[in-house]
């Protein structure tokens, strides 16, 4: 089912459907989940897996592979993924079949149970579930005789086709237009029409709950709550601050291979800390402001945000990514305790930004975009031009954040890579007047400035393109 609601002409309350099956004679084509069942079977089946952290990057693989893109689309996603936690954990299938007994006692639709025992009641279960994971769990329903028409694993038909066909080539047409059809899908509406009693009831009891939710992982919350659909960690992280981590002291490093490896887990070290951060400031938000600016997917919460796992994972991969950095010598224990002093300290700056008010924010939002930009530096030494760079890059994310809380509502569209272009410019001329020009021919200065001219090229070209010499504008003459 869709987590988002799309009314059909068939539609009816959930009362009203019970009332239809109790006064039906002839099949009853039941969809299994969200319906009889109050959850999703394939979510549960995946959620099975174990162990859990390495079956949730399998699927966040899987998810930015996207190999359904060449099997008949997203209807054909879950085939992937059930196919490759069956591969990849075989052991999963045992576990579900121990997991149906309690999932059917706590997520049985009992309303809908008491109506299907009436008497002359022909139910079929028809659901584009996966037969091997629908079989036992109807079975634990308290229905192990009912016939089921669910979909095949082992190929991608059932799937790419829909609902309607898999029926028609279980039961005939025959059945399907003397059947009454109850389900949750508005993707079942071709099943709908072609039906006797065509019935679409939405179950208040029940959730959609995604597989391996309650399992943490760094990084989720931002690319699923707090910026959905915008690729951050790509276009916003990796592109922007990983960036300038490496341009900017990769040039002084012993061995760059085991800098950038080094450079990269310290990345992860801190943004487990700083998405912390982030849930903190949506919470404080929901309860606090009277216009909170939330996501959609903050009310459905669907990735896990415990309070102390981000720490273990800060800690683990801040501890790789100091023995990388200082390989091929040993990390000294005053490298553990600096990074240690990053992470609690930013964990603080952005607790206490979050509880403060709007106005003095704009001020504090300059020391979270420090310690993006800069964190690293507790580390590892920096070329004098990366620090230009860096400094050029912090302000660049601060001016806007400050038009947007003294100017107005909405976030401005300031061309952010034009921006830090020019500062960069401005601070790393500075820095050739008060070093000596040479220090601007270096390769990192030059890296640096090819960066910021690849990022801001769109911005720079409409900006050029919209230059004009107002000294040979026609005037125009007063009416």
């Amino acid at each position: 089912m869709s987590l988002a609601y799309v009314a059909t002409r068939h539609d009816v309350s959930p009362e009203a459907a019970l009332g239809a099956i109790l006064d039906h004679r002839g099949p009853i084509l039941l969809d299994l989940d969200e319906t009889l069942y109050l959850r999703n079977s394939t979510e549960d089946f995946i959620d099975s897996a174990r162990p859990r952290l390495p079956a949730l990057l399998l699927m966040r693989a899987l998810d930015l592979v996207k190999p359904w893109r060449w099997t008949g689309g997203e209807p054909t996603r879950d085939v992937w993924r059930v196919r490759v936690v069956s591969a990849c954990f075989p052991w999963t299938a045992r576990h579900w079949r121990q997991r149906v007994a309690d999932l059917a006692r706590g997520f049985t639709n009992l309303r809908l149970m008491e109506a299907l025992r009436a008497p002359g009641t022909t139910t079929i279960i028809t659901t584009v579930g996966f037969h091997p994971i629908v079989v036992p769990l109807v079975a634990a329903l308290g229905l192990p005789q009912a016939r089921i028409v669910a979909a095949r694993l082992w190929t991608f038909t059932d799937r790419r086709d829909g609902k309607l066909q898999m029926a028609k080539g279980a039961l005939g047409d025959e059945t399907i237009r003397s059947a009454l059809v109850l389900t949750d899908s508005a993707q079942d509406l071709a099943l709908l029409d072609a039906c006797a009693r065509p019935l679409r009831a939405v179950w208040p009891e029940a959730r959609f709950r995604h597989a391996l939710s309650s399992v943490y992982l760094p990084g989720q919350y931002l690319s699923q709550v707090k910026r959905p659909g915008e690729r951050y960690i790509v276009r916003g992280i990796l592109q922007e601050d990983f960036a300038f981590w490496v341009l900017a002291s990769v040039g002084l490093a012993a061995v760059p291979l085991a800098h950038v490896i080094g450079l990269l887990f310290l990345l992860l070290s801190f943004w487990a800390i700083y998405e912390r951060g982030y849930v903190d400031n949506d919470l404080v938000a929901a309860r606090h402001e009277l216009e909170p600016k939330l996501s959609e997917a903050f009310a459905s919460a669907p990735v896990a945000t415990p309070r102390w796992p981000p720490w273990l994972w800060a800690l683990a991969s801040g501890a790789i990514a100091i023995v990388a950095l200082r390989w091929p010598s040993a990390p000294m224990p005053a490298d553990f305790a600096a990074w240690a002093a990053v992470l609690v300290g930013t964990h603080f700056w952005f607790a206490l930004y979050n509880r403060l008010d709007k106005g003095t924010r704009v001020w504090m939002f300059a020391g979270l975009q420090f310690a993006r930009g800069a964190a690293f530096v507790a580390l590892v030494p920096i070329a004098p031009i990366g620090a230009a760079a860096l400094g050029a890059h912090v302000l660049a994310k601060w001016v806007p954040y400050h038009a947007y809380r003294l100017g107005g509502k909405a976030w401005p569209d300031a061309p952010l890579h034009l921006i830090r272009l020019m500062f960069f410019i401005v601070l790393a001329l500075l820095l050739g007047f008060a070093q000596g020009l040479a220090t601007l021919a270096s390769f990192t200065a030059l890296a640096l400035l090819a960066w910021n001219l690849y990022r801001a090229r769109q911005e720079l070209a409409a900006a050029l393109s919209a230059a004009h010499r107002i000294d040979r504008q026609r005037k125009e003459p007063p009416p």
